[in-house]
Order: structure tokens, then C-alpha cells, then sequence
């Protein structure tokens, strides 16, 4: 293995999606030993210009390949997803390799004895890991830099972020490292990185993908996978979305095969493109590309009504709530671990511990149960929300917000308000700014309709692929 007459041209590997692949182990003409040495190789070349991970594990991952290619040799995959390699974010607990969260404050001399409830269920289904992806300090921040592991940059260019949370993984994939990495998103954290990499991305509902162990932020925070084509995170979230019981708090289990159940028409869907949603400064390119990718689900036979206010400017009391949670989840950090970290994340610690009270934030969450069901509202008269998915293009890997804004939400502006009411949401690929960069349009569903968000980017994705699209910024 694999068949030689009918080799894959080596430079056309790494782009494969995760179905493709499948298809090529099935048929014999590819081994999950080759693909993963392939990965390997490209990850490990890509780290002085993009420096996406954090951890790679040659070993590990090519033990993981050999036992996949001795089952696809007897025809006996053992999962969905078998011998595809797949990043995680080093966010996301993962057996026998340090969790260390883009922090010196962690400890990397310690066990690390349990899956977080994703990747196990992607090691049950066979998926090769091979690898830990760069995130900034505890997942704080839109852009990828760390004490911990240093800036992290774009193929599209390495002066410009991937953005943030999950830059690396944003990077990872854009660049052909692997079609699938395990990302996370408590404010933007999937979708800001999938618009500045090109790349799809998914926010699924909040507790769709169990997640484990608990953390101050769960209420916020989804798992969700990052990729080049819809289909491929339709296959992992097929994967990851599966019950776990360590998660008391995630949606029961929809056992509805994502993958194999994308198609559908999107004539009659009632769609709201807002430009702004009410509230947004964004870049007068950017809003002309994503206005010029809303009217595609006119052509697609949805009816679209543009919608210039959608609700008042959440982002204050989100950011209120974020500081309650911030001042329980560092409230152990003396001095001696708050001198190890990144600075601006020491700014938001201090300015936590004397912000919100515990009336106060028993009170944001009343009016975020109000802010809950006035979107409840919207979506029975709208089947989808479109927005920009960040209100400007990618900017200098060197700043922590681009020129004119404030490091704060203001230049993500669209995204936080769908974790705060743990609708899906995902990002896809529109089009690219004169200067070549890749810019975002996200699409928001209702409460727990991740399939119609899955359903409807697939639409999108057909009308007007992405996939051929590919970064000439870095040197693989």
C-alpha cells in the first residue's frame, strides 16, 4: 500500500480534504503512513515562518498512521475519520501531551492522563493526531502571540496575523497542515481566524460538542472544528458531537450524520444580511465584499432583506460578564505568576478584580437571558442572520489591534454576541482584498439549527468555491 499505478501527485497531497482522503485509503492508492509523514514534514518546515504549533509528535502520530493502514489493508476502518490527520488546539485536553494553554504559568511536569471528550471521540473514530496548535495565553485574545510560544503568523503573508484564538489551527489549515484541527471560540475564537486564514470555520451551539473539564468560561465557549471545505467539518462535527458523560451541561445527542446530510435548497429562506448590525464600524472594502456574498443567497432563491439594526451594542455588558468570569478564573494568580504572563492579559486580571460584583453579574445574566429571547424573536422571522465576520481585514502580525481601533471587541464586533446566546454560527470564505487577504461572511442560525448553518455555508461553498484558492505567503 498504496497502489503505485495510481499515485496522488505528491504536491496535491497535503490539499486533499479529510473525505478525499478516506476515499483514497479505501481504494488503496494512498496509506495513512505516507499522508501523515507528508503533514509531519510540511508542519515541521512551516514552524520559522508560521510557527502554528506548539507541539508536533512524530512518533505518536505515525504509530497512530501504521495501526489505521493495517486496518484500511484488511478493510476494517474502525471510525468515520480513520488515518486523517487532525490538529488540536492547545486548549483542549490531550492524553500524554502537556496542555499548556500558551502560558509559562502552567506546569508542562505533571500528568496529563485524560482526552478531552472531542478528541477522544476523534481517537475512537481512528483520526491520526499529530500535533498541538499555538493559541495566545488562555485562549485571550483575537490575535495569536504568547509569552509562551511568540507570534504566530499567516501563509498569506507572515507580516499579518491569523488572528485569534485559534490562530495556529487557522494557519495549520489554511496552509495544508492537516484538513481538520479541533478549535475553540468563546467570543470569536474559531470564527476570526477561519476569516483571516480563508478558511471555514464552525461555532457550533453552546454544548453541542461536549466539553471537559469545566472551566469559568463553558457558558460561552464551543469546541468546534476548523477546515477547508464544509464537508469536512460536517465530518468531525459528526464525530465530536457525540455524547459524552462528563459534560453534565451538553445538548443531548442529535445523532443526525452531518456529513451525509448537507444538501438542500436554500430558495425560500427568509435571510437578514446586516452590514453593521446596529453598532459596527467596519471597513467600507470589507462590508462591499461581504454585501457582494450576501446577494449569492438571492441567486441561491433566498429571499434576503437587509436589516440595518438588529439589537443595541451588546458589547459592553458582554465584556462586563467576561470580567466576572476573568476574576474567578485567575483569582489564585499572586504576583509571582501574574510577572510570567502576557501583560495585557495582566491588565484585564486587575481590572476584573475590582469591576463586577457577584449582584452584578446574577444581573448581566438576566439581561442576557432578555438579549436570549429577543434574538429568539428575530429568527421567527428570519431563518439565518449574514454579517461581516470581522469588520476589517487582516492587519500586522506585530499589533494587537489593527490601525484606528481599540484592542478591544470593537474590530470584532460580530462575533461575541452569538457565544453570549450560544447560537451556531460559522465563518466562510468570500472572496480577498486588493492586497490579496482573505475576508469572511458569517452566517448565524437559530438555537441549536447547527445543520441549517452546516446546510446553508455548503450552499455557499457551492456557488462560489474557495477551495482553490491557496497562500503563496510562506515557503513550505
Amino acid at each position: 500500500m498504496p497502489d503505485d499505478s495510481s499515485a496522488i501527485d505528491s504536491a496535491a497531497l497535503p490539499w486533499l480534504s479529510a473525505g478525499e482522503l478516506i476515499a483514497q485509503y479505501r481504494s488503496h492508492r494512498l496509506s495513512p503512513v505516507e499522508v501523515t509523514r507528508c503533514i509531519l514534514d510540511r508542519a515541521e518546515r512551516s514552524q520559522t515562518s508560521l510557527n502554528a504549533f506548539c507541539l508536533l509528535d512524530a512518533p505518536a502520530a505515525l504509530e497512530a498512521a501504521a495501526a489505521s493502514e493495517q486496518r484500511w489493508q484488511r478493510n476494517e476502518p474502525m471510525g468515520l475519520l480513520d488515518g486523517v490527520p487532525v490538529s488540536v488546539k492547545d486548549i483542549v485536553f490531550t492524553k500524554n501531551w502537556p496542555t499548556l494553554r500558551g502560558s509559562r504559568t502552567v506546569s508542562p511536569t505533571q500528568a496529563w492522563l485524560e482526552d478531552a471528550p472531542s478528541v477522544a471521540r476523534l481517537r475512537e473514530h481512528g483520526a491520526v493526531l499529530f500535533g498541538k496548535t499555538t493559541t495566545p495565553e488562555f485562549a485571550v485574545g483575537a490575535v495569536t502571540r504568547s509569552p509562551l510560544t511568540g507570534v504566530t503568523r499567516s501563509p498569506w503573508g507572515s507580516g499579518y496575523t491569523p488572528g485569534g484564538s485559534s490562530g495556529g489551527a487557522g494557519a495549520a489549515v489554511a496552509a495544508g497542515i492537516g484538513p481538520l484541527a479541533v478549535a475553540t471560540d468563546a467570543g470569536g475564537s474559531i470564527r476570526v481566524p477561519s476569516s483571516f486564514c480563508g478558511v471555514f470555520g464552525f461555532k457550533p451551539s453552546g454544548g453541542r460538542v461536549p466539553a471537559y473539564p469545566p472551566t469559568p468560561y463553558a457558558s460561552l465557549a464551543s469546541i468546534g472544528p476548523m477546515s477547508r471545505t464544509v464537508e469536512d467539518a460536517a465530518l468531525m462535527m459528526t464525530v465530536v458531537s457525540e455524547a459524552d458523560p462528563r459534560d453534565w451541561s451538553a445538548l443531548p445527542h442529535d445523532p443526525v450524520p452531518y456529513h451525509t446530510s448537507l444538501e438542500r435548497p436554500l430558495d425560500g429562506l427568509r435571510v437578514a444580511w446586516s452590514p453593521t448590525l446596529g453598532y459596527a464600524r467596519v471597513d467600507p472594502e470589507v462590508q462591499a465584499m461581504c454585501e457582494r456574498a450576501a446577494s449569492v443567497f438571492r441567486e441561491l432563491g433566498a429571499q434576503v432583506i437587509t436589516v440595518d439594526t438588529v439589537f443595541e451594542n451588546p458589547l459592553p455588558l458582554i465584556e462586563r460578564f467576561k470580567d466576572a468570569l476573568t476574576h474567578f478564573a485567575f483569582q489564585s494568580f499572586d504576583e509571582d505568576r501574574l510577572s510570567l504572563m502576557d501583560e495585557r492579559i495582566v491588565r484585564t486580571i486587575r481590572h476584573s478584580r475590582n469591576t463586577v460584583s457577584v449582584t452584578d453579574h446574577l444581573a448581566i445574566e438576566t439581561q442576557r437571558a432578555a438579549f436570549g429571547a429577543r434574538m429568539n424573536a428575530f429568527h421567527q422571522s428570519y431563518d439565518l442572520l449574514l454579517t461581516p465576520t470581522v469588520a476589517v481585514a487582516p492587519f500586522s502580525a506585530e499589533l494587537s489591534q489593527p490601525p484606528g481601533y481599540a484592542d478591544s471587541p470593537e474590530w470584532y464586533p460580530f462575533t461575541s454576541p452569538f457565544n453570549f446566546t450560544r447560537q451556531p454560527a460559522a465563518s466562510v470564505p468570500c472572496g480577498f482584498t486588493r492586497a490579496g487577504l482573505p475576508v469572511g461572511l458569517q452566517i448565524v442560525g437559530p438555537a441549536h439549527a447547527d445543520l441549517l448553518v452546516l446546510q446553508t455555508a455548503r450552499g455557499f461553498e457551492r456557488a462560489r468555491p474557495w477551495r482553490q484558492a491557496r497562500p503563496a505567503g510562506w515557503v513550505a
